[in-house]
């Protein structure tokens, strides 16, 4: 049978359609493989990894850990150890103080630095380096509300505050991340741990900062200790006095009882 004029039209408009379909589903495959992100989508509000799966999901959004998850609270060493680190410095007034210190009682500590302050007093970070102490990024400006924040903030504010004190004592390895307040998120310490800081805490706290004066400042350090303390001072953030008058008192104590001063642990746990 011949095909008719009406027929012919009507096959001619069927191809024109199916073309045009052809072409949409192209067009929509392409467009996907265009848009698919190459890991894991972040949340609008930046909050990635506050998730029920907790660190781990932060992990794989970060990269892979360089150092534990866990926040450090030990001491390094086999047994008599114990940990100095020094707060929100460097102060040009208190750090030469503190370092002073140290130095008459060959101690070394470890100084978690600020990183407007770093890069405000950059030959205050070399000396401390120079001196054999270990370097601890403590935030670029110690927002201790970051813990409520998106995790781009916090994240921002990791990453820049490790850059601000390599930049003022270049070579020299950042090794731990202590939180503003001591305030950990799982994101937070993922976000460390993926950039070889461990997360550091500590165990003995004589709140120097509020300054209640040498006689409780010495009496909390020279309390009961836990094994293998980490012990918490500032050479930042205030009048310092105080804390240099117990670092007088207290490390000399510690050598007397014989204690080995270590950094924190960077290895489990």
């Amino acid at each position: 049978m011949g095909i008719t004029r009406s027929s012919a039209s009507r096959l001619r408009a069927g191809s024109v359609v199916a073309a045009a379909a052809a072409l949409v589903l192209s067009a929509a495959a392409g467009a996907s493989a265009f848009a698919a992100p190459s890991g894991p989508a972040a949340p609008a509000d930046g909050s990635a990894g506050r998730s029920a799966a907790g660190p781990a999901s932060a992990v794989s959004a970060y990269g892979p850990a360089q150092v534990p998850l866990g926040i450090s609270r030990l001491a390094q060493g086999p047994g008599h150890d114990i940990a100095i680190t020094i707060d929100d410095g460097p102060d040009p007034r208190w750090t030469p103080q503190v370092l002073q210190v140290l130095r008459e009682n060959h101690v070394k500590a470890t100084f978690c630095m600020i990183g407007t302050r770093a890069q405000q007093y950059p030959d205050l970070v070399r000396a401390v380096a120079a001196e054999g102490h270990s370097l601890c990024d403590h935030s670029v400006d110690h927002d201790v509300t970051m813990d409520h924040k998106p995790v781009a903030y916090q994240r921002q504010q990791i990453i820049d505050g490790k850059s601000m004190i390599e930049q003022a004592a270049p070579g020299v390895a950042v090794r731990y991340y202590r939180a503003p307040g001591g305030a950990f998120t799982p994101d937070s310490r993922a976000i460390a741990a993926a950039s070889g800081m461990r997360p550091l805490g500590w165990s003995v706290d004589p709140k120097d900062w509020s300054r209640p004066g040498l006689p409780a400042i010495v009496a909390t350090v020279e309390g009961s200790l836990p094994a293998q303390p980490t012990v918490l001072f500032h050479d930042g953030g205030g009048d310092r006095s105080e804390t240099v008058a117990a670092l007088k008192e207290y490390l000399p104590w510690l050598t007397a009882r014989g204690y080995t001063f270590t950094f924190p642990k960077l290895a489990t746990p």
